[in-house]
């Protein structure tokens, strides 16, 4: 029996909403809560031979929130301790808004977190600058809030600058890098602190706050994160490498489209 145009188009139009609805709630709930270990070698300029193969485990975004649940956080621990990474970077947005109810939780939840070199943290937009530091504090690890502190690894000197997101003059930059005598990396929620690390001559910066673009289009990309140097993954500009995490939760609203949460384990290389 032939089929008429009208119901070959009704159909064609049925199913295209009904892939659109269906991706939609398999983003809702199933794909935002399936965080995947994210591994990358990133070259890194002037690097001593003895760090060549240091594994720095990055988990940022965790956005613990009533969308997020702490189960999510808790995944996200097991996973990278699983991975056994030398050092231990946390990039920031912890909880939604600086809600205080969720601030303790979170840092419960990240308790588990160990590394040889230690554990250490940033603040994004979305942190306090007093509740989450100190929650994060009681559990063992150092919350770089625009400092600069030294830690010894393999015999070789490195220094880790950690920024807050809203440090974005790179005279404040420069301060805190200026005299440096060993690599620095350079720990900075916002993935647009690249553009003063490469005038600084800043050889790593480690970062989240994009999400990944947390909805990415077939053919267009991540749109809400065009204004970004690096969406995610590895970049370079001049002398200095990038790696963004897309980061574990979800902001705005409790979706992922083909932008699975990670958390990322960078192995160290010289460049």
């Amino acid at each position: 029996m032939l089929v008429s145009r009208r119901a070959a188009i009704n159909t064609l139009v049925a199913g295209g909403i009904g892939t659109v609805i269906g991706g939609a709630a398999y983003g809702v709930a199933y794909s935002r809560h399936q965080i995947q270990i994210l591994r990358a070698s990133v070259p890194v300029a002037g690097l001593s031979p003895a760090l060549d193969g240091l594994r720095v485990g990055l988990i940022t975004d965790l956005h613990h929130s009533e969308m997020v649940p702490a189960r999510d956080v808790a995944r996200a621990v097991v996973l990278m301790m699983g991975e056994r990474p030398d050092l231990i970077v946390l990039g920031g947005d912890y909880v939604t808004w600086g809600n205080r109810e969720y601030v303790v939780p979170c840092s419960e939840a990240l308790a588990g977190l160990v590394a040889p070199y230690g554990v250490f943290a940033v603040l994004g937009n979305h942190d306090d600058d007093r509740d989450m530091p100190a929650a994060l504090i009681k559990h063992g690890y150092e919350v770089l809030r625009d400092a600069r502190t030294t830690v010894e690894m393999r015999g070789e000197r490195v220094d880790l600058v950690g920024v807050r997101y809203w440090t974005q003059r790179g005279r404040d930059i420069a301060r805190l890098v200026r005299d440096a005598e060993s690599t620095v990396i350079l720990l900075a929620h916002d993935p647009r602190r690249l553009d003063e690390a490469a005038e600084l001559d800043v050889p790593l910066v480690l970062s989240g706050h994009t999400h990944g673009g947390q909805v990415v289009l077939p053919g267009l990309g991540a749109i809400a994160a065009k204004k970004f140097p690096v969406v995610a993954g590895f970049g370079q500009r001049n002398n200095s490498s990038i790696f963004v995490s897309r980061g574990v939760g979800t902001v705005y609203v409790p979706y992922r489209f083909n932008c699975p949460p990670d958390v990322s384990v960078i192995t160290l290389k010289s460049a």
